[in-house]
């Protein structure tokens, strides 16, 4: 069970794969199909429960070009899973090639600490953390359409971006209370 490499592999022409890690699979698959009616380009979506990926497949494999882990906030395996998972991506994916999804952020019965643990996880690999409604068609809508704008970056279709960049300007900024290490 080798890393995730995101530049192991030539890119191909007018596609995009994205990996959507969930180890719940409930938001997963609803968002996959609505991902892959997009007309502009061609996305190839990969499903996983969890990382690293089998290695019998290696060779046929696309490269991936955003890898998004979609963490439900009512669950405590969810976020458990997507920090293992962390684990086995190369160095070289925090460059603007991976997202955090939280879904069920509204429900009253989350504990504030998983969210805070979530932010301080975005925060300290400096990746973006975006929030979905799962519950709705119109929810899926919304959270596709915020996946696509950083996968045409992420997979380099918008001229004169990069997916650091991007990453740049969407990342979770830490809150105050939270430790930074000093660069002193």
């Amino acid at each position: 069970m080798a890393l995730l490499k995101p530049f192991s592999k030539l890119p191909c022409l007018n596609t995009a794969n994205i990996l959507l890690v969930e180890s719940e699979e409930q938001f997963q698959q609803s968002l996959a199909d609505t991902l892959v009616e997009e007309t502009a380009f061609t996305v190839n979506v990969r499903l996983a429960k969890s990382l690293p990926l089998p290695m019998e497949n290696e060779e046929s494999r696309p490269r991936i070009d955003l890898v998004v882990f979609i963490i439900n906030l009512t669950s405590e395996l969810s976020f458990q899973s997507a920090e293992v998972s962390l684990k086995n991506l190369d160095p070289g994916y925090f460059l603007g090639k991976v997202c955090f999804m939280v879904t069920n952020a509204r429900n009253a019965s989350v504990p504030t600490e998983r969210l805070d643990a979530v932010r301080k996880l975005a925060a300290s690999l400096h990746c973006p953390m975006l929030f979905a409604e799962d519950q709705t068609p119109d929810g899926v809508t919304n959270a596709t359409e915020r996946l696509l704008t950083i996968l045409k970056v992420a997979a380099g279709f918008v001229p004169m971006a990069t997916a650091l960049y991007l990453s740049n300007l969407t990342r979770r900024t830490a809150p105050p209370d939270i430790e930074q290490p000093s660069f002193d």
